[in-house]
């Protein structure tokens, strides 16, 4: 099994971004508040709009952000058979990516707190700066616990990479031009598939995986240098606000409790911690809302608002996304006997759909992009039922196409779910509005993660990879985030309805 299909599909987007911007548009930009604004005469724009030189650096920097933040997941898992074999500690593997992860989102949900205070292009410098830090400790780790530490680290600085970037590209481009930017963000995802696996291969066949992380400390403080130079400059708020302790406690307590839900013995044990998640996140929001200074707006999941059906979309297609990086792998393998870096490429079917098709649906209307709200998800549900009827099929190619609707679907909609989101925002509300979709993006991953793996351990697999449970599990964890799908579909078509700002 190669990876072929991603790869065109991966070339093509190239492809398309290149003839896109070899068009002419001539555009004019005034300032309103702290982002760029284009005049009405130019609603009909090109990808040359962007990408040109004024704003070509700091597009570099955004997406070298995300791709330093997303690449790590795969370049890990490339060289950690290295780490074993040179300082042990086989037993903790797992924590390598749930500390990440952890980590991640208490970094994205601090993102507009540390940006009113400090400002954006100062928060993301310091990102890249604890990214770079947390990958020093790594190189220099003499045991599996430390680098189970300097992988919480690195999460930290990469969430802050992720989340800020948002922030960024509302301070930084025109709201016309947003939706391309986003699509340029997703790309970095895609772009890390086939990244990742190189810089840890590259290293680890050489027999210096600490080399890897050397390398990737070193393009974090590059990054930070350019970052200081391209992006704008920004303002902190007006007097610091107390830390979120409390918020942040609670955000963590989620987070830990989510985590054990997926080895948690039985099923209702199970059931009951994803509850007590909940529970601890519908806490912090609540509290939250009271707050001076918020982490999330203060019309965060409101049914009444833009921005708050807006973030209930991005956590719905999230959930919606979240089983296919978990337990597709596994399926793969277990099923068809894939080796395990076949069976990834096959799952990166996913992030190529996702970048393809955002690049291709950028620059549309908002009369059609109200449309691909409903529509994504729809996609995303028939991608689902693909995957759960295909995927016991010989050959095993046959499931790739519903792999690639199913991240189709959400990159239809999600850079103007993003765009509605930071539209919406209430005012001085704009900057944590931008933050919170990586935040609530990456809540909806780990709530998406322990409900599949309910799922999954309900259909049988935690008996064991005996191949009936296995198909049994392949069955009922893509077909029970239809729902999830179709509620993303319902809510896009209430947000469609609403008047952005």
């Amino acid at each position: 099994m190669t990876f072929g299909p991603g790869k065109v599909c991966l070339i093509s987007s190239i492809w398309y971004v290149k003839s896109a911007a070899a068009g002419q548009a001539t555009t004019s930009i005034v300032r309103r508040g702290n982002s760029p604004t284009m005049t009405k005469d130019t609603a009909a724009i090109g990808w040359s709009a962007l990408l040109q030189a004024r704003w070509f650096s700091a597009l570099a920097v955004l997406v070298g952000g995300v791709l330093l933040h997303s690449m790590n997941v795969l370049m890990l898992a490339t060289v950690l058979p290295s780490v074993v074999d040179d300082i042990g500690g086989a037993a903790l593997l797992s924590w390598t990516s749930t500390a990440y992860l952890a980590s991640s989102i208490v970094a994205a949900t601090c993102t507009g707190y540390l940006t009113s205070n400090i400002g954006a292009r100062n928060a993301f410098c310091i990102g890249a700066l604890v990214f770079g830090m947390g990958a020093l400790i790594c190189a220099l780790a003499p045991s599996m616990a430390l680098i189970v530490a300097g992988r919480f680290v690195q999460g930290f600085g990469g969430g802050l990479l992720a989340a800020i970037a948002y922030v960024l590209v509302r301070n930084t481009f025109p709201s016309e031009l947003w939706p391309r930017a986003f699509a340029l963000l997703s790309g970095a995802w895609s772009l890390s598939v086939v990244v990742g696996p190189m810089v840890g291969g590259v290293f680890a066949q050489y027999g210096s995986w600490r080399g890897a992380f050397l390398c990737v400390a070193a393009l974090a403080s590059i990054l930070a240098i350019g970052a200081f130079q391209a992006l704008p400059a920004g303002s902190a708020g007006v007097g610091a606000a107390r830390p979120p302790g409390l918020r942040v406690a609670l955000v963590c307590a989620a987070i830990a409790v989510m985590s054990l839900s997926a080895i948690a013995p039985h099923v209702l044990a199970k059931a009951g911690l994803v509850v007590a998640s909940v529970g601890l996140l519908v806490s912090m929001l609540a509290i939250d809302r009271r707050a001076a200074m918020r982490l999330l707006p203060s019309d965060a999941f409101s049914l009444q608002s833009v921005t708050g059906m807006g973030l209930w979309l991005v956590l719905t297609v999230s959930i919606a996304y979240s089983p296919l990086q978990v337990f597709m792998p596994i399926f793969l393998q277990s099923l068809h006997g894939l080796d395990p870096l076949s069976a990834g490429y096959m799952v990166a079917g996913g992030s190529f759909g996702w970048t393809a098709i955002s690049l291709m649906v950028a620059g549309l209307s908002s009369t059609a992009s109200g449309r691909l709200l409903i529509a994504g998800p729809m996609m995303m549900a028939a991608g689902s039922l693909g995957i759960a009827f295909l995927l016991p099929l010989e050959p095993a190619i046959v499931v790739f196409p519903a792999i690639f609707m199913l991240g189709a679907g959400i990159g239809s909609c999600w850079a103007f779910i993003a765009q509605r989101v930071m539209a919406g925002a209430r005012k001085g509300e704009e900057d944590v509005a931008a933050s919170s979709v990586a935040t609530v993006q990456q809540t909806g991953f780990a709530l998406g993660a322990a409900v599949a793996g309910l799922v999954a351990n309900a259909a049988g697999l935690s008996a064991g990879l005996d191949r009936a449970d296995v198909a049994q599990a392949a069955l009922w964890v893509p077909t029970s985030f239809v729902l999830a799908a179709l509620l993303a579909a319902t809510l896009g078509a209430r947000l469609a309805r609403r008047h952005v700002p």
